[in-house]
């Protein structure tokens, strides 16, 4: 059902930077590049992740209760991206662990503030 999830960032260069990286640890790559934004994705017929600055030229600001949730098929994929986030300079929000009954997840910050977590089933 979701096509795709845009984030907002004051800095693209730096924001670029990081999703590079982090979204590596899951295989994916750039798709799309929109000279004021970036797309995320693993291929175009998935869901992907853009980055990009606000249209109405004003400044990019964080959605309270506004979360973007990465699924990956393992625990270890989950540490691995989680600790990748926090090495690029993210914010713990929540370190990588078990959330209830076959729920595992970690929450951080990206560095513009966007709250993210990597998570997995079973």
């Amino acid at each position: 059902m979701i096509g795709y999830v845009t984030l907002g960032t004051n800095d693209l260069p730096r924001a670029a930077a990081f999703y590079d990286a982090l979204l590596a640890e899951i295989g994916a790559k750039r798709i799309m590049d929109l000279g004021r934004g970036i797309v995320w994705g693993v291929s175009m017929d998935q869901p992907g992740l853009s980055l990009i600055k606000p249209y109405d030229g004003q400044p990019a600001t964080v959605g309270n209760g506004v979360m973007v949730a990465i699924a990956v098929n393992s625990k270890d994929k989950v540490d691995r991206v989680y600790a990748k986030a926090i090495a690029l300079g993210a914010k713990d929000e929540g370190p990588a662990g078990p959330r209830g009954e076959g729920f595992y997840a970690g929450y951080f910050r990206d560095p513009d503030g966007n709250k993210l977590n990597v998570f997995c089933m079973g």
